[in-house]
């Protein structure tokens, strides 16, 4: 018999938090195999089998368990079954009919429409949804991660214009308890750190996408076809925020005692929104990769933090922060310093405004962005100043190739 023991995920960390199964009790599995999940503080990680055998849990999905002791059980000694085994049929739940032919069959005689892309449903709930033609703004989606179930959409049916809860009916008072993750204690603390120990404050700026949203149009294709990632904004926010960075080093800097760590290079995470929470993975060396380059990591690092694949050391030694509340249409906010490191960028949503051009009133396509700043070590000047910057890299985006004005360049001005 062999134990499977919880792995040391970092020095400060004492307990783990299960997951998942991903592998049922009493099953075989094979020596390598991914048999639970589990979250730390910092991130998730998987728990690969050390040898082959039959798996006996030692914990339930839920539970905290102490670094070093026993998850599971493998019984090497066991007869690896013949051929695959069947693997039992879910009981019916709401999401899942118990006679799923019959259920269906209504369906069926009706053609079938596709929903949107960004509405996340089962097949039922989809199908139900197209056949009814159901106004998905009106459902309230229960299932995990956002998705819209099957009892969903019946409650959306049965009860038009009235929003219920996850399966609660209509005034109901219930109450849910519901632990809080290691992760989400995580953030939680962070925040109140970052509030409680930074003379934080908050400066504003305005820019023009114009520029960046043309030079998307135009080269989108050719740029997808040569480097096989879509050409995104944040590239061209990032790729700003590492010029800036060098021009004013004391906003890429931490305190650390009685002495000011200045770093000669850009580490910049990016905020991402997972089902368990906020992660902020790090792009190393921002000022070192192209926009390509720049894609691709944000596109790689995304995938990891909503597969919960991220590694710990993927989470740790940034030294400035963006982050995008634009994607969730936010037009302003002022976004909480990620200690230790002294400054985040807020993006936000882009919308078209009324603006003074030249004595003109023009309709531009405008965004606000947020500077926090620990002011214990960045002065207004300099918090200004870096913000003044970006705007200006971000309306001229040809400045980002060589971080000077061409004309002013080949005037050696």
């Amino acid at each position: 018999m062999i134990s499977i023991k919880v792995p040391t995920v970092g020095e400060s960390i004492t307990e783990v938090t299960l997951l998942k199964w991903t592998k049922p009790e009493g099953a075989w599995v094979d020596r390598d195999e991914v048999i639970a999940e589990l979250e730390s503080e910092k991130a998730t990680f998987e728990v690969n089998a050390e040898q082959a055998g039959t798996l006996h849990h030692k914990a339930t999905e839920g539970d905290s368990i102490l670094i070093g002791a026993i998850l599971a059980d493998i019984d090497d000694k066991a007869t690896k079954p013949a051929g695959e085994v069947a693997k039992p049929a879910p009981a019916a739940t709401p999401t899942t009919p118990s006679t799923p032919a019959a259920a269906m069959a209504p369906m069926s005689s009706a053609p079938v429409t596709s929903i949107p892309n960004n509405v996340k449903a089962t097949p039922v709930a989809a199908a139900i949804i197209a056949d009814k033609n159901v106004d998905t703004n009106q459902i309230k989606a229960s299932g995990f991660a956002g998705k819209i179930t099957k009892v969903d959409v019946l409650d959306a049916l049965n009860n038009p214009g009235k929003i219920q809860f996850a399966g609660q009916d209509l005034f109901s008072r219930n109450v849910r308890p519901e632990k809080m993750s290691n992760l989400r204690k995580t953030i939680s603390r962070r925040l109140v750190e970052a509030k409680n120990t930074t003379a934080m404050l908050t400066t504003f700026n305005e820019v023009d996408m114009t520029g960046i949203m043309q030079i998307r149009k135009q080269y989108k294709d050719k740029f997808k076809e040569a480097h096989g990632v879509n050409l995104g904004f944040m590239s061209f926010f990032a790729k700003a925020c590492s010029i800036a960075l060098t021009e004013w080093p004391t906003v890429n800097a931490f305190i650390d005692g009685d002495q000011l760590l200045y770093h000669d290079y850009a580490d910049i995470s990016i905020a991402v929104s997972t089902p368990r929470g906020l992660t902020v993975p790090v792009i190393r060396n921002v000022e070192s990769l192209s926009m390509a380059g720049i894609e691709k990591k944000v596109i790689e690092l995304a995938g990891k933090a909503r597969d919960s694949k991220l590694t710990a050391e993927e989470l740790t030694g940034g030294t400035f922060t963006i982050t995008n509340g634009g994607v969730f249409g936010s037009l302003m906010s002022t976004p909480i310093i990620n200690i230790p490191q002294s400054a985040i960028l807020g993006m936000h949503k882009i919308q078209d405004r009324p603006m003074a051009v030249n004595g003109e009133v023009k309709i531009l396509p405008m965004m606000y962005l947020a500077l926090s700043y620990d002011h214990r070590i960045i002065d207004g000047r300099e918090s200004v100043g870096f913000l003044v910057r970006v705007k200006e890299l971000l309306e001229n985006p040809a400045l980002l190739l060589i971080a000077k004005d061409p004309v002013a360049s080949l005037l050696e001005l």
